[in-house]
């Protein structure tokens, strides 16, 4: 299970008659890319002081604008490396800030274990990032080809965190808790805390196994790639053009 890359290009012309709209009224898209980042801040800053409703709200908003900045880009013709890389960092860095406001909200309202689940959820996020990029820089599945391997890419983690954030503000946040361990009783799954639980643990889990089976898709790729015999004839016609 995967997001296609067709799949992806099919969203992303969703947005790009507000993403064109957005370019009209002067915004380019590393501008978008900032505010992007600015939303996600201010999200995050909600989550840390336990307003899990608006901020998971303003949360989705500022990954919602990871979808803006390319499209424009790439309907402008103004993609460059320097973008694309500039798109990259401050979508990591949105989203760690993002995991240290649940953090920092779990803390407060003295729910151990939802501060140890987001922690998880962040290293394995990461790592999922890390392999692409890692690959990519060793010259495997180069492009956009890894983004589509794995069953918790970026977009399904912002749409399950969002998700998560909002129903905890609606089930009354992480206050309410019967049990008396780190994490949710059976029972409690029907407050903010088993909601908030579920989510990161499944973005913790889904991100896990995404790990996985980029190091296998990587992994696959190098043995096709030693079997492969290489060509006299190949090395000499490239010599000449």
């Amino acid at each position: 299970m995967s997001i296609s890359n067709e799949s992806r290009g099919r969203i992303k012309k969703i947005f790009e008659p507000i993403a064109l709209g957005m370019g009209r009224l002067g915004l380019t898209p590393d501008g978008l890319t900032l505010i992007g980042f600015a939303i996600t801040v201010v999200g995050a800053a909600l989550l840390a002081g336990q307003q899990w409703l608006i901020g998971g709200i303003v949360v989705f908003l500022g990954g919602a604008f990871d979808m803006f900045d390319g499209t424009l880009a790439r309907a402008t013709g103004k993609v460059s490396k320097l973008g694309a890389f500039m798109d990259s960092v401050f979508d990591r860095w949105g989203e760690a800030i993002v995991y240290l406001g649940i953090v920092a909200g779990c803390a407060l309202a003295d729910f151990a274990g939802g501060a140890i689940l987001a922690s998880a959820a962040m290293g394995a996020a990461f790592m999922v990032s890390y392999a692409r990029a890692k690959s990519e820089g060793l010259g495997f599945t180069s492009g956009t080809g890894m983004a589509a391997v794995g069953i918790m890419p970026r977009e399904v983690r912002l749409v399950i965190l969002s998700i998560g954030l909002i129903l905890t503000g609606l089930l009354g946040g992480v206050e309410y808790y019967q049990g008396q361990g780190l994490f949710p009783d059976p029972g409690d799954f029907n407050q903010g805390r088993g909601v908030l639980t579920l989510a990161l643990g499944i973005i913790t889990l889904g991100s896990t196994i995404t790990v996985i089976q980029r190091i296998l898709h990587v992994r696959s790729q190098a043995k096709s790639a030693a079997s492969t015999p290489v060509s006299t004839t190949t090395h000499e016609t490239r010599s000449t053009t």
